[in-house]
Order: C-alpha cells, then sequence, then structure tokens
C-alpha cells in the first residue's frame, strides 16, 4: 500500500455499491470497527505539517515584538502576556483563513485542501445571513461588501501579528469586524471560532488587566465541554475515535470497544468506562486549575490537562481541531500556571466587561444545551461530545451533478477526489462516511428516518452534511445548523432540484434534560414532508444498520 493509498475496505466496493441499505451499512460499520476511515499514512503527516505552520506564524508574529526574541530563546518569553496575545491572533488568523478546523481530507476537503478565503474572498458564493430575507444585509450570495470587509478583517488580524507593541486600540477592529461579517454570514463567525478567540480579544480591547477574563473563558471551555457528555453520546464517539486512531492501531483494542465484534457494535462496557474517565477528567480540570495558586495543585491541573488533551489530539478526531487543542493547552500553561495567582474575580471589576464574557462562557452555552436548535454547538461548547446536530442529504441519481451551478471554490467530493483515485476507489472511501455518521448514537436515528425519506436507497447518492457546507459554503465543522433548511433554500434557488430528486434528514442534538431527539425531513422542492422526535433509549438498544425492512 503506498503513503496516498486508502486502507481497502473488507468489501467489494462494487458489489457493495449494489446491496440493499442494510446489509450495505453492516458491511462499512464492520469495516469502520476494525479500519476506522482508512485513511491513508501520509494524510497523517500532512497534518503534524500543518500545526507545524500553525506554530509557525505564532513564532513569526512573536518575532517583531523585540522583547520577545526567536525561536531559539523560545523558552526564555512563550509565557509572556504578550506571547499569549499572539497565539490568540494568530490562532484566530489561521482558523478564519480556513486552514485550521474543517480542512484537510479528514473533513471531505481533498484537493484544494481548505476552502476559508479561497471562498470568502469571492462574490457570489452562497453565504448564510444571520437573518434571511432582511434588506441589505439577507441576501445568501456573497457581495464584493463581504468579500472586502473579509479581507478587512485578514489585514486587521496581520495588523496586530506583526506589531512591535500590542496596545488595545490595535484590538478594535477585530473587535467590530468579526460580529459585522457574523451578521452577514454566520459561517464566517463560526470559522473564526469566535466564543473562544473573538471573546477573548474583546478582553484585550477593553480590559487593562484582562488576565482574569481570559481565564473565565479558558476555564468555560473545558466545564462546559465535560456538561456536554453528561449523556448517553459520549461512548459511541470513544469507540468512533478508537477505531479511527492512528496511535491505537490494535485490533484487539478496537473489537474490545464493542460489545460483540461483529455482531453487536454497540459500545462495550470498556468503552464506557473510559468515557466516564474522560468526562470527569473534563471536568476536574478547571476545578484543579482554577482552585491552584501555583503549586502542587496548579501541578496536578496542568498535568490532568496533558492527559487530556494528549489523548484527544493522539487519536486525530474528525474535523481535527489540533490546531485549536495546541492553543488550549498552551493557555493552560499561560493562564493557570505562570498567571495562577491571577483571581477570575478581577473580571468584575469591569461589569460591563463582566456581563459580555458571562454571555459567552456562561448565558450562551447553558441556553446551547437547553435549547440546541437555537444555538450552534459551537457557541454552546460541546465539543467531541457526539450530541451535535447533523443532516444526510440524498440525491436521487445524478442529480447531485446539479450543485455544479454553485460558485463555489472546490469541486465535487468525487471530482476532488478523482486526482488521487480511480472511481471505485473513491466510493469506496466517501462511503466510509456513512459508517462514521450511523455509529454515533444520534446517527443511528437514521435507521428509522433514511426509510421514510426514499423508497430505496440504492436509488440515492448519500451525502454527508459536512460534505454539503464544505462544498456550498467554504467551511464545515460539526455544526448541522450550517446545513439546515436554509441552506437547503440557498441551494435550491440556485440548482432547482426537481421534486424527489433531493431529500434531505435533518436531526437535531439531545437537549439537557430531555430524552429525545428531533428530526425532520424535507424535499428541496416541496419543503418538509415530517418531523417527530425519537427515543434515545431506543436508539441505545439499536445496531446501527438495524435499518427498516421495507429499505432491506
Amino acid at each position: 500500500m503506498g503513503l496516498l493509498d486508502p486502507v481497502p475496505p473488507p468489501y467489494d466496493v462494487e458489489a457493495w455499491l449494489e446491496q440493499p441499505i442494510r446489509p450495505k451499512s453492516q458491511a462499512v460499520c464492520r469495516a469502520w470497527a476494525l479500519q476506522g476511515y482508512g485513511t491513508p499514512p501520509a494524510i497523517f503527516v500532512a497534518y503534524v505539517l500543518k500545526v507545524a505552520l500553525y506554530v509557525g506564524l505564532w513564532l513569526l508574529f512573536c518575532s517583531f515584538t523585540p522583547e520577545l526574541g526567536g525561536p531559539t530563546t523560545v523558552a526564555t518569553w512563550w509565557l509572556k502576556p504578550v506571547a499569549f496575545q499572539k497565539a490568540i491572533v494568530a490562532s484566530m488568523l489561521f482558523e478564519v483563513l480556513g486552514l485550521g478546523c474543517g480542512s484537510g481530507p479528514l473533513t471531505g476537503r481533498y484537493f484544494p485542501p481548505f476552502g476559508g478565503l479561497l471562498h470568502f474572498l469571492r462574490p457570489g458564493t452562497t453565504k448564510l445571513p444571520l437573518f434571511v430575507g432582511a434588506p441589505l444585509i439577507g441576501g445568501t450570495r456573497r457581495t464584493a461588501i463581504d468579500a472586502l470587509l473579509y479581507l478587512g478583517l485578514l489585514v486587521a488580524l496581520v495588523r496586530v501579528g506583526v506589531a512591535s507593541q500590542l496596545d488595545p486600540s490595535l484590538f478594535y477592529p477585530i473587535a467590530l469586524l468579526v460580529p459585522v461579517l457574523g451578521l452577514l454570514d454566520k459561517t464566517i463567525f463560526l470559522a473564526a471560532r469566535s466564543e473562544h478567540y473573538w471573546v477573548t480579544i474583546v478582553v484585550f480591547a477593553v480590559a487593562s488587566d484582562w488576565l482574569p477574563g481570559a481565564k473565565v473563558i479558558q476555564a468555560a471551555l473545558w466545564s462546559w465541554a465535560g456538561v456536554s457528555k453528561l449523556n448517553h453520546h459520549f461512548p459511541s464517539v470513544v469507540c468512533v475515535m478508537t477505531s479511527n486512531s492512528p496511535a491505537l492501531r490494535f485490533e484487539a483494542l478496537r473489537r474490545r470497544m464493542y460489545v460483540d465484534y461483529p455482531n453487536d457494535l454497540t459500545p462495550s462496557r470498556l468503552a464506557v468506562v473510559m468515557s466516564h474517565m474522560g468526562t470527569a477528567l473534563e471536568l476536574g480540570v478547571p476545578i484543579v486549575l482554577v482552585l491552584g495558586s501555583g503549586g502542587t495543585i496548579t501541578k496536578v491541573g496542568l498535568v490532568m490537562m496533558l492527559m487530556l488533551h494528549g489523548y484527544i489530539t493522539s487519536n486525530v478526531p474528525m474535523g481535527v481541531p489540533i490546531e485549536w487543542n495546541v492553543m488550549v493547552v498552551y493557555a493552560a500553561f499561560f493562564l493557570f500556571g505562570a498567571e495562577a495567582d491571577v483571581a477570575l474575580s478581577g473580571l468584575f471589576a469591569t461589569p460591563a466587561l463582566a456581563a459580555f464574557v458571562l454571555t459567552f462562557a456562561v448565558v450562551l452555552p447553558l441556553a446551547g444545551n437547553l435549547w440546541p436548535e437555537r444555538i450552534s454547538f459551537l457557541l454552546s461548547m460541546r465539543y467531541y461530545a457526539g450530541n451535535w446536530p447533523y443532516s444526510v442529504w440524498l440525491f436521487r441519481g445524478s442529480a447531485y451533478e446539479k450543485l455544479d451551478r454553485l460558485k463555489k471554490s472546490s469541486p465535487f467530493v468525487y471530482d476532488q477526489l478523482a486526482s488521487f483515485y480511480d472511481p471505485t476507489t473513491t466510493k469506496g472511501i466517501v462511503g466510509k462516511v456513512i459508517a462514521f455518521r450511523l455509529m454515533h448514537l444520534a446517527g443511528r436515528a437514521l435507521t428509522e428516518l433514511v426509510p421514510r425519506a426514499v423508497d430505496d436507497p440504492r436509488d440515492y447518492e448519500w451525502l454527508d452534511g459536512e460534505l454539503v457546507a464544505g462544498l456550498a459554503l467554504g467551511w464545515n465543522f460539526g455544526d448541522g445548523h450550517l446545513h439546515d433548511e436554509r441552506l437547503l433554500k440557498a441551494i435550491q434557488e440556485q440548482c432547482a432540484f426537481e421534486p424527489g430528486e433531493l431529500r434531505c434528514i435533518f436531526v437535531e442534538s439531545q437537549p439537557l434534560f430531555r430524552s429525545t431527539l428531533a428530526y425532520r425531513i424535507a424535499d428541496a422542492a416541496t419543503g418538509e414532508l415530517a418531523r417527530g422526535e425519537v427515543s434515545v433509549a431506543d436508539l441505545r438498544r439499536r445496531q446501527p444498520w438495524a435499518f427498516a425492512q421495507k429499505s432491506s
């Protein structure tokens, strides 16, 4: 097998493509359990190089500040406040360019491997305004003004990066442009990882003593990520991540993640215990670090933090937010190590800023957990939990070719892969995404919903909404709200699918303290066909291939 060759699935792909949905999904889920995505080895090297590029950008920005010095002396200055500020700015720039989360083959981006500026700088591309249809700001096609404002944000970020000294006024343009861009296209607001970087930059701009605010934001990231795992979804995430891990390539371990491979692919007791340990660790890290004051407690908290993010990073989670994990580790050492004596209560010295920070650190995450249909999972800080909104787009026959009517930064996923593989291999690679979705707890709802959406899935091209968002919006990162009815309407206006040519299934996250998942089924041309709820308890007892007899 060559460096760019995926691990071949243990079945004939051509024959697999013609199978009914039940045996087809069973085969691909069993393959995922032992092979994961089957990612070529060279891809992981590419992601390592991408992290090096990210760190290099930070080092470059730091080199413009005389008090920091160069890479050879980094050990003497990496924990200085200005170095942290430049790390936040470099991180936002890297993300909003499209180089971070949602880039590369593990997110369905093969060639080009990123969207971002290739999409956001092109008038005529599709966007998702906050208020669809509103005068001046509600259009779903990018204008020259949109592109110029985005370019302005890039310039503002670089301006801070190359500054020799950081004055609060340097952060004003960034603090203003990010929400304006979010009003015009929420995709850019999310791509900038605004729930973390933008809120922190606003703190830089407003407070002379910005350390308490930055610490509150960082503690909130860990805390809400832990809260989001207080459900039955996370054990499935542990299974899927372990099966796909480049570091844990042990067949015996992967088999043990499931109750009875290959017959029962529900999470085993081992997977459940691992998930509980991970949740406890994620909830424990901010508590220990906040209580620490630079002594033994702080050291224990930093070790716990390294264990948490080391495990996440080594598994190379789908969506590959590796740079974000690097930033979080760095932030922990700076905010809770070097600045351990700074109290979070100092935030309340500026009441207006405290209200702003707590809105993003407490109010929005709480609301997003209680009413997930209203708020992005990123603003809710529900990371890695498996409890995400998602969608599946079913194109009848070759109807997906109508997507070529969109102005976009990359060709259809099959056309991207055609530069590297033959059509059969391409179909096999994209088909693995079906397993990724079905093997998560929420994905098992599809065994009930796909037969309701279409008569025979063999007549349809199954495309995950993540891939559609990446194609149509220039960015994707696990947020099903980017590829729900709003994107469907924007695409339908440009592509004009006939009735029955495109059916979509939209599944929402499980709300905190509730036991069901809401869903909708829609036809691109005729509108909503059905809606309802699925019991999570029923999904826990269901195999990922348990499709209704109608479709098998």
